[in-house]
């Protein structure tokens, strides 16, 4: 699975990041997949703050990339992702895994009971 996040650049105090398209098991500074633009926090001119190939992005999320919670802000202000639609499949994709860790949890205690 893909994921659109941040890599850290920049010397110590002065970062700069470049927002990717990366393999979710890579680590933050990995070898990405592709570049998609870049974000400077440094810059106090918010038009210069940050740089995206938009084209790119939709292509990706088309593809099934997952942004992360920061990069999902980015994107959402320049209106390429709608926020609410994420926010209820994320809280979904939430729901699922609390179920599954409650099953697994009661399979856990059943166990246990058998040995006792």
């Amino acid at each position: 699975m893909l994921r659109i996040r941040l890599q850290r650049f920049g010397r110590k105090n002065r970062p700069f990041y470049r927002i990717s398209a990366v393999d979710k098991r890579t680590r933050r500074d990995g070898a990405p997949v592709e570049e998609l633009g870049w974000y400077n926090p440094v810059e106090k001119d918010p038009a210069k703050q940050i740089s995206l190939n938009e084209e790119r992005v939709k292509h990706w999320l088309s593809k099934g990339a997952q942004p992360t919670d920061t990069v999902r802000d980015m994107l959402a202000k320049r209106n390429l992702i709608n926020v609410d639609q994420w926010n209820a499949d994320r809280a979904d994709d939430r729901k699922k895994v609390e179920a599954k860790k409650a099953a697994e949890a009661a399979a856990g205690e059943a166990k246990d009971e058998k040995k006792a």
